[in-house]
């Protein structure tokens, strides 16, 4: 009898057991995973370029006559603008020379007018037969004499106030001045090797960058412009930090020379500095536009993943919200997204968030967030 209950419990226990099981599968739900809607876009495709920052205009400043300097007349770094005086030089001995000419253009004056009276009294004398033609001849060649040397002389004049003035040295650029290579007792001299100082124009600055000679070929040839049709044509920038710079630049001018070492050609870039960021020498990288991809997807870079032979691949949520892994191929990174030109198909749904709760081939509750779509047109 003892022997038919126990039999008659574990029946019942197992019974339990299982409606148990049936239950906690009915109750089980699918895995909660965001997921990204895509569609086929038109992308410019960039082309990332190493290069410097250089200035606009620069004018090293030297003096145009020998002397000491007694006084520097601008603040090292400040903004200057053409004629502002920056140095000046001891001017005495350079004054003197001015009153020693003022003197000679004076004589010559007196000279020139002299001659003047006598070749008319010459003429006078001459018209009554009192003097010969010879005398007047004689006359008048004094006078163009005494008139070319007043001349010589209001040209040397002019010679030394020309040199009074370089007496004191003005900036002949406007830009930012850097630090004085001098100092106030120094003796200077005319056309000296070292500068004084330098000025630079920093707004705009030029940007070189080195590119290779076939992609230059293609920009000759219209390939470049071709596959760019319709599409921004500006260059930007990214600092040495890695930020990206807040103007954009347009192309201005290439080196028509080829490195013969290194087979590259420099390029020239112009950007607008309006607040002084970009500096002489600064080290940037210019992306610079090489074609528009069509029909290409920008996929957020946290939905693709490697496999083990490192292939790019992303989990896609298909028909009845089941995961599928697909292959893909990467052109090239677009801030925080990838270019993928193969692999996927419109409206496809692809796996940003919820990896750790799924595998390919389960079954998910996607919810979709929006795209990303910065920089971009919808074709």
């Amino acid at each position: 009898m003892k022997y038919h209950v126990h039999t008659a419990c574990l029946l019942a226990l197992c019974c339990l057991l299982s409606v148990g099981a049936v239950a906690a599968q009915q109750t089980k739900q699918p895995a909660a995973v965001t997921v990204v809607a895509l569609e086929p876009r038109s992308v410019t495709l960039t082309s990332t370029l190493p290069g410097r920052v250089a200035a606009s205009a620069k004018a090293e400043v030297r003096p145009q006559v020998n002397g000491i300097v007694t006084e520097r007349l601008f603040r090292e770094g400040a903004q200057v603008e053409s004629g502002d005086p920056l140095f000046r030089i001891e001017p005495e001995s350079y004054r003197a020379a001015v009153e020693q000419v003022r003197a000679r253009v004076a004589q010559a004056e007196a000279e020139l007018s002299a001659a003047d009276r006598d070749a008319e009294r010459q003429r006078e004398l001459q018209s009554r037969n009192v003097t010969s033609q010879q005398a007047l001849d004689d006359a008048l060649a004094a006078r163009e004499t005494a008139a070319a040397a007043l001349k010589l002389a209001q040209a040397q004049l002019n010679a030394a106030r020309i040199e009074l003035s370089r007496t004191t040295i003005r900036a002949r650029l406007s830009g930012r001045i850097g630090l004085s290579q001098t100092s106030q007792g120094a003796l200077v001299t005319a056309s000296q090797p070292t500068p004084l100082a330098v000025i630079r124009k920093i707004d705009p600055v030029y940007v070189d960058v080195t590119q290779s000679a076939a992609d230059l070929l293609r920009w000759r040839r219209g390939e470049t412009e071709a596959a760019l049709a319709g599409a921004d044509g500006t260059v930007r920038l990214k600092l040495a930090d890695g930020s990206a710079y807040g103007h954009t630049g347009r192309l201005q001018a290439a080196e028509p020379n080829v490195d013969p070492q290194t087979g590259v050609v420099t390029l020239r870039m112009q950007f607008a500095n309006p607040d002084d960021l970009l500096l002489p020498g600064m080290y940037v990288q210019v992306e610079m536009p090489v074609e528009v991809a069509e029909g290409v997807f920008l996929v957020p870079q946290e939905g693709v993943v490697r496999d083990r032979r490192g292939r790019p691949t992303v989990w896609v949520v298909g028909a009845g919200n089941t995961v599928e892994e697909r292959e893909i191929s990467i052109v090239q990174d677009r801030e925080s997204d990838w270019v993928v030109d193969s692999g996927l198909q419109p409206g496809d749904r692809v796996m940003v968030a919820g990896f750790q709760k799924t595998a390919p081939g389960g079954t998910v509750a996607p919810e979709t967030r929006g795209a990303s779509d910065d920089g971009v047109t919808a074709d």
